[in-house]
């Protein structure tokens, strides 16, 4: 991982570093899209990438688009800094969304304060570009809702 720096600590967050396996889904971020893995034996969607299929073992994967539109499964709110460069971030979400394609997905939900955020709420993919290289994808309550 690297480093970005926080404008409100000046102290850097860690952010992910591009490795071949997630080469596509970080290109598709900086597109504006949500990538997951297709898998070309038997169809099943995944992320994070895999070598292997879980439902049919097969080895064979493409990088599809998905809507970047589901609901909150699961979430935490985390209190505690865990690290310096989220400081000013406290109290904020961590969630796992389920994508309307059926990929669980785990990021953070902005836009809401996070004691509103309720399991079942429709959310909707935002990026967040951190660097010329990373964009990463966050999620948002869905408008209308």
């Amino acid at each position: 991982m690297s480093e970005q720096t926080s404008p409100a600590t000046a102290i850097s967050k860690p952010i992910p570093s591009i490795t071949p396996d997630l080469a596509e889904f970080f290109a598709g971020a900086r597109r504006g899209e949500l990538m997951v893995q297709k898998c070309q034996g038997c169809g099943v969607l995944r992320f994070p990438a895999h070598e292997t299929c879980a439902n049919c073992l097969d080895g064979q994967a493409k990088w599809v688009p998905v809507s970047g539109r589901g609901t909150i499964y699961s979430f935490n709110i985390m209190h505690q800094v865990y690290h310096p460069g989220f400081a000013g971030e406290v109290p904020y979400a961590v969630v796992v969304v389920q994508l309307d394609e059926g990929v669980k997905f785990i990021s953070n939900l902005v836009g809401i304060k996070p004691h509103d955020i309720r399991c079942g709420m429709p959310v909707e993919v935002i990026f967040e570009k951190v660097s010329e290289e990373i964009t990463l994808p966050k999620f948002r309550p869905r408008a209308g809702n």
